[in-house]
């Protein structure tokens, strides 16, 4: 058990099986139909050549468009939290994607393969979302030798302080654009909830007997490091969470890799975000931006540019051990 707990009557969950659907399935197909008050979650999560007047597109501006022949699909959000019930849907098959795989197809050109021994086995690539509180807990488990994606981590959070109604509003705000309000609604758990998955993901064994993580000693993360795009994910926004959740923060947040910082000092140019590091290096961005799957997923194409290119992955900020909320920052070039 971790010790981090609050003494509070623990929830009676299955850590080894899927959250429990709020609702009924047995509609699961209607987010996926047209409607003509709201975009569908296929419209919005696909990047087209034809401009997009939807107030839920990336902004199309400042990066270039993914072309119409990609085979780019967006992620089944009902599989990604354990509750699709679709699996032998033809249709819904074609149009969703069901695995962890990243599409690396443009983001690296392998002729120039300069890549570094890492001192990392994985990195767990984190991109959360949710301004009040944590809305999406997105993490893809990115193999340092192979620089694919083999696993993932990913659930929709149920705030804790908040009303029906203000949540009502808070996640049409946010994901109703998208078309994907209603999974979340049919999907989220509370914070405490996610975190105890969450742990029950990280104790799968891999690669024969590799645990991400060392419960029984120091409570970090084993060989793996989180990586970021920026320091506010687990600087700020996790310790925030935890105290609304009345819950300690757990020790495996006690470090993690600001990929801003890592590239400002390996490429010597400033990127403020996500999105300008992947116009200057080149790569599409595929997927809805702010949608934390999606985000996620570019991250670690720009995580697998850099490493391709001979980048180290190094951590870049650390917390106090007896001050958690003291952050020291390890580069002197930083973002």
């Amino acid at each position: 058990m971790a010790t981090w707990r609050l003494p509070l009557l623990r929830r009676a969950l299955l850590l080894s099986s899927p959250p429990s659907p709020f609702f009924n399935f047995s509609t699961l197909s209607t987010p996926l139909k047209q409607s003509k008050s709201k975009p569908s979650f296929v419209e919005c999560c696909s990047l087209s050549t034809e401009e997009s007047t939807s107030s839920a597109a990336v902004v199309q501006s400042e990066i270039p468009k993914m072309g119409t022949n990609s085979k780019w699909k967006p992620m089944c959000l009902y599989h990604t939290q354990g509750s699709c019930t679709m699996m032998e849907d033809p249709l819904h098959l074609d149009k969703f994607c069901h695995s962890c795989s990243v599409d690396f197809e443009e983001s690296v050109p392998v002729l120039n393969d300069s890549r570094r021994a890492q001192e990392f086995d994985y990195f767990l690539v984190l991109d959360l979302e949710g301004k009040v509180e944590i809305l999406e807990f997105p993490v893809l488990l990115f193999d340092a030798k192979t620089l694919d994606v083999v696993d993932l981590f990913h659930r929709f959070v149920r705030p804790t302080k908040m009303s029906e109604k203000r949540i009502n509003e808070y996640i049409e705000g946010k994901y109703g654009g998208f078309g994907v309000d209603r999974v979340w609604h049919d999907t989220a758990i509370p914070f405490d909830d996610v975190i105890e998955q969450f742990e029950s993901w990280l104790r799968k064994k891999r690669d024969g007997n590799i645990n991400l993580w060392r419960e029984e000693g120091d409570g970090h993360l084993n060989e793996a490091a989180f990586v970021t795009c920026g320091n506010w994910d687990v600087k700020t926004k996790i310790p925030q969470q935890c105290e609304v959740s009345g819950m300690k923060l757990p020790p495996y947040f006690m470090e993690w890799i600001n990929l801003k910082d890592i590239y400002l000092n390996f490429y010597n140019r400033r990127a403020p975000g996500m999105l300008s590091m992947m116009r200057e290096l080149g790569i599409r961005p595929l997927g809805s931006h702010h949608l934390g799957i999606d985000d996620s997923k570019n991250i670690a194409r720009v995580l697998r540019r850099l490493i391709t290119d001979g980048a180290l992955m190094q951590i870049t900020a650390k917390r106090s051990r007896l001050s958690p909320h003291a952050v020291k920052f390890l580069f002197q070039n930083r973002v």
